[in-house]
């Protein structure tokens, strides 16, 4: 009898401290259930493409937005439909590798449309001419991330070649050196934030 008495008193700091321990533990397990959820952001334009243009882009696949999202810009850019001209030029400009290495970037993407609108003649020559269409094609980049809040009110921003543009405007409405239209804006790839343009920059 006495030694079952010894050990229930031994027992009683072990299940004391047991208690304490289990007492000091609960508030923070149960923390994270009692936190405050995460606010939602208002600001659409911050987190998705925006523009006219953009039911161009395919629903699905590589061309998509999802799509593109998971490639660098000028692979992601290879499986757009309305940027094969663009393609076409990068890879005669040797600036694929560039491109898709290149960390941070923001891509000026003319369309196709935006091609057509220099004659033909004069599209050729600048194609033949690699030093002339690689000072033109990374006018188009700048050497940042620029989301669609900063394009509007920051800038002008220095591209790769070396110049700067400049874009103003709001909302879901940007013009960018006075001439060219963003029509399908905020397009992300895995290294680029892409503004789908109407018109080729030149470079001043």
């Amino acid at each position: 009898m006495f030694r079952k008495f010894v050990m229930a008193a031994a027992l009683v700091p072990f299940v004391v401290a047991m208690a304490a321990c289990s007492n000091d533990t609960e508030p923070t397990s149960s923390a994270p259930t009692s936190a405050a959820p995460a606010p939602v952001t208002s600001a659409p334009m911050a987190n998705g493409p925006f523009g006219a243009a953009c039911t161009a882009v395919p629903k699905d696949g590589a061309g998509s937005f999802d799509g593109m999202a998971k490639d660098p810009v000028a692979t992601a850019a290879s499986n757009n439909p309305v940027l094969s001209t663009l393609v076409a030029a990068v890879k005669a400009a040797g600036l694929v590798d560039t491109l898709n290495g290149a960390k941070g970037v923001t891509v000026f993407a003319p369309t196709n449309d935006a091609f057509a609108k220099i004659p033909k003649a004069d599209l050729d020559a600048v194609l033949a001419d690699k030093e002339k269409l690689t000072k033109i094609l990374t006018y188009h980049v700048v050497g940042q991330s620029v989301t669609p809040s900063q394009l509007g009110t920051a800038g002008p921003f220095k591209t790769l070649q070396g110049g700067e543009v400049k874009a103003s405007g709001s909302g879901a409405d940007y013009t960018v050196n006075g001439t060219a239209k963003v029509v399908c804006g905020n397009v992300q790839t895995s290294n680029a934030t892409v503004y789908i343009i109407d018109t080729v920059l030149m470079p001043m």
